[in-house]
């Protein structure tokens, strides 16, 4: 049988048996367009009170790759200094390639050098040394051409300094990667990136550095005869300035992390280390394991020992004020639950007591801890236990209040006490609850417990405050972050296992 059409008359009489059908009011026909145009709006309104075009376009994100770059890299920092005319290769005093480093990525050649030679300005002060000394004014080590013209005549007042020439290093090749160079002469600098090549001249006496023309994309220069920055990206970057050239070198990983280099297993391959781990003693009385395992406990650049006792403190600070506030909120809140304690005015005081305290932020607690206290656990773990009891005070007399009576009931009906109703005809219908809630709160502060140790209550969120302040351990601060990120995903994984099981029991 075919369907009919209908009738102009026929939907006539259907619309007006049911007009809210198809008479719809205006915000209903109209609901999901005027949402769409309400989110817009809002989010143009965020976009202009928040200035967030502005931030991006003044974003310094050269700086923030660096910082992302310094996460999973290190850098060496040496110094290519020509200030007296011969080139010396320094590096900083902890330097990651140890004492003494000579790293294959900087080359130097011998030569002729023209060399300044300081001296003092009024000879009259003291007697004159001996005529053979070096630093004697009549030596032909500190004698200028015009000074031996007037038969060793002393120099006037306003001159500092003399030059010798003699053997010593005149260049310094530095190979940033395969096709990127710094070649550094006391005169020049020549840097190449890539197919390009800036030529610098070095203006030692009016302290200028001089570009010979203009300067390419990676290189930049805030004012005539001001400092050259070359930008190697993720490779490292370079500073040329009148009297030396600073490099900084990266390279892809974490550097000393096992060992520092004031351990005997520096620099060795793991085969290598388990040779000398085996073999004759390093120390008298010593065995060669426990001197490694101290080297890696207490290795000075990245601190082993430090961090993992400062992460077991987060977790010991996590627990502890957990189970505090446990143990406060569980009997407070059955005084709080109007169908266990049928008091109002003991109801509303303990009620508006876990308002109180929920409302104040745990960080807030911390700070004020960290005043009354000082820095360290006991702050942190104040803070975790006032802020969870108020919550945890709240929620288990929130689940009181909506248990059954009738197993209550149940059991006042054989004669049970007061005690005994509330043990076995109300603890076990929440139980499970409580325990699933305390289970959560502990997972969630072990992360909190990171937050507000950043604020001085101790744990590893202040070891990675520290880390941040100092703007070059952002490889430490990568290495704690990872710590943390494990921590956590073992307990939320425990934690769920635990209050799924508890969950499911009840269920059952």
């Amino acid at each position: 049988m075919s369907a009919q059409p209908l009738s102009t008359a026929r939907i006539d009489e259907i619309m007006a048996r049911q007009p809210d059908v198809f008479r719809r009011p205006f915000h209903k026909r109209f609901a999901a367009p005027l949402a769409v145009a309400a989110v817009t709006a809002y989010c143009i309104y965020a976009f202009w009170f928040f200035s967030i075009g502005q931030v991006f376009a003044n974003g310094n994100w050269n700086i923030a790759g660096t910082y992302l770059a310094d996460w999973v890299s290190y850098e060496v920092r040496p110094d290519i200094e020509y200030r007296d005319g011969e080139i010396e290769v320094t590096f900083p005093r902890f330097s990651p390639l140890g004492e003494n480093p000579d790293p294959d990525w900087i080359e130097t050649e011998q030569g002729t050098v023209t060399v300044i030679v300081d001296r003092p300005t009024d000879n009259s002060a003291s007697a004159a040394p001996a005529s053979g000394s070096f630093m004697s004014p009549n030596s032909d080590a500190t004698l200028t051409a015009e000074d031996n013209a007037l038969g060793g005549a002393a120099p006037a007042a306003d001159e500092a300094v003399v030059t010798e020439t003699r053997q010593g290093v005149a260049r310094a090749l530095v190979t940033i990667y395969e096709r990127g160079t710094i070649d550094v002469t006391p005169d020049r600098v020549i840097v190449t990136r890539y197919n390009g090549t800036l030529d610098v001249l070095i203006d030692r006496e009016n302290e200028q550095v001089l570009p010979q023309g203009p300067l390419p994309e990676w290189a930049s220069q805030r004012a005539p005869g001001a400092k050259v920055f070359i930008d190697f990206g993720f490779y490292g970057r370079a500073e040329i300035r009148h009297r030396e050239v600073k490099v900084n070198r990266r390279f892809l990983g974490w550097e000393n992390f096992v060992f520092d280099p004031a351990s005997p297993y520096w620099g060795l391959g793991f085969g290598e280390v388990m040779g000398k781990a085996f073999g004759p003693p390093i120390e008298e009385g010593r065995s060669n394991f426990g001197i490694m395992w101290q080297n890696i406990v207490y290795n000075a650049e990245w601190q082993h020992g430090d961090v993992w006792i400062k992460l077991l403190q987060t977790i010991v600070m996590a627990f502890v004020g957990t189970l505090f506030a446990v143990f406060i909120a569980f009997p407070l809140s059955f005084a709080a639950a109007r169908n266990i304690t049928p008091n109002r005015f003991v109801n509303q005081i303990l009620k508006r007591f876990f308002d109180f305290l929920r409302s104040v932020d745990m960080l807030i607690w911390a700070l004020f801890f960290t005043r009354a206290f000082g820095p360290g656990p006991l702050a942190g773990i104040s803070a975790i236990f006032f802020t969870d009891t108020g919550t945890l005070g709240k929620l288990y007399s929130e689940a009181l209040e909506n248990i059954d009576d009738k197993q209550r009931e149940g059991v006042r009906s054989v004669g049970a006490g007061p005690a005994a109703v509330q043990r076995f005809g109300v603890v076990p219908q929440v139980l499970p609850i409580f325990a699933s809630q305390a289970l959560y709160f502990w997972e969630s502060n072990t992360r909190s417990a990171t937050i507000i140790g950043a604020v001085g209550a101790g744990g590893i969120g202040l070891k990675l405050w520290e880390a941040m302040r100092t703007n070059q351990d952002w490889e430490n601060v990568f290495y704690m972050v990872i710590l943390i990120l494990i921590v956590v995903f073992i307990f939320d994984n425990v934690s769920g296992a635990l209050r799924a099981r508890l969950v499911g029991r009840q269920a059952g």
